[in-house]
């Protein structure tokens, strides 16, 4: 399966993602650029703030109350499409998934 980060400059990044892993993951082992990871997936860093482009929010859905709380501080814009690539898991329905990396 494959995911792609667009990053802020137009740059895009496409990398094979397993199924069961998070979009974090996948994004520092690709060595994407404004993804960290700091916290290692905990959602305690909010260090892995993507968002996720149209057509694809309904197949990755929605944050969590605690995950809607720690993006109140992400850097960069915060937008109805934004979410924590650590709590993005990859399956075959998220097969293609388009990010954007809202700043490096």
């Amino acid at each position: 399966m494959k995911a792609t980060w667009i990053l802020p400059d137009g740059r895009e990044i496409t990398a094979e993602v397993p199924a069961g892993h998070s979009l974090m993951e996948a994004a520092v082992s690709a060595s994407i650029p404004g993804i960290i990871g700091e916290c290692g997936g905990t959602m305690s860093c909010a260090t892995c703030h993507v968002h996720v482009t149209d057509g694809w929010r309904d197949k990755v859905g929605g944050p969590s109350d605690f995950e809607d709380a720690m993006l109140d501080i992400v850097e960069g814009p915060r937008t109805e499409a934004s979410r924590l690539s650590c709590q993005i898991e990859m399956s075959d329905a998220l097969d293609g998934l388009v990010l954007k990396v809202p700043f490096e």
